[in-house]
């Protein structure tokens, strides 16, 4: 996953950058969003010290310290003037790049507005492009908006909960079964019981 943006209807899923830092702690300074998610909104030197961590490990943030695990690290910035930062998305790629996990948040000005759908599937999209066929995200049962965004992504829950949250996920459709050969004309059928009846042996 080299980092590269990902163009969605409204917003643009643009590579984090340290810079990205101080609009970032703003947008999420709101505690409602972490609700469900837990921690609080982040300080900016905080964040600013984390970007910074993680674009240290590479000039291209899109890569972790283990050669086994990409990240997909995006800001959302509208591109309707002002086009302001809406909140970001994730992704942990692992499994030989088969299968990876998704998150995302989205501001509490801009919430309710379908930007955090689209930018999921903007970024399942591009997953299932690079070669990813599972994809997951965990939600708290409760948080009603983040598992429609899911589910808008193509994800479904599943049976399985980890640390209070439900398992969502997608993968890939089974080809179908190869078609019989057709039976040349004139050949013969399968073989028939004499009572007709194929279960009486």
């Amino acid at each position: 996953m080299r980092a590269a943006p990902i163009r969605t209807p409204r917003p643009d899923l643009l590579p984090l950058r340290v810079d990205h830092a101080e609009e970032t702690a703003a947008v999420l300074s709101d505690p409602v969003p972490h609700t469900y998610t837990g921690g609080s909104p982040p300080r900016p030197a905080a964040l600013r010290d984390r970007y910074g961590r993680l674009v240290a490990v590479s000039p291209d943030p899109a890569v972790s310290p283990d050669p086994a695990v990409s990240w997909c690290n995006r800001v959302l910035r509208l591109r309707a003037a002002p086009g302001p930062l809406t909140g970001t998305v994730r992704a942990t790629v692992a499994d030989r790049g088969a299968t990876a996990e998704i998150a995302w948040v989205v501001g509490t000005p801009w919430q309710g507005r379908g930007l955090a759908s689209e930018a999921a599937r903007g970024l399942a999209s591009r997953l299932r492009e690079r070669g990813v066929r599972t994809l997951v995200a965990h939600v708290h049962p409760a948080h009603r908006a983040s598992a429609g965004v899911a589910a808008a992504a193509g994800l479904s829950p599943t049976g399985e909960v980890r640390d209070g949250e439900v398992r969502w996920e997608v993968r890939p459709t089974p080809a179908p079964p190869a078609p019989s050969p057709a039976r040349p004309a004139g050949a013969p059928g399968p073989a028939t019981p004499p009572d007709g009846d194929p279960r009486s042996r």
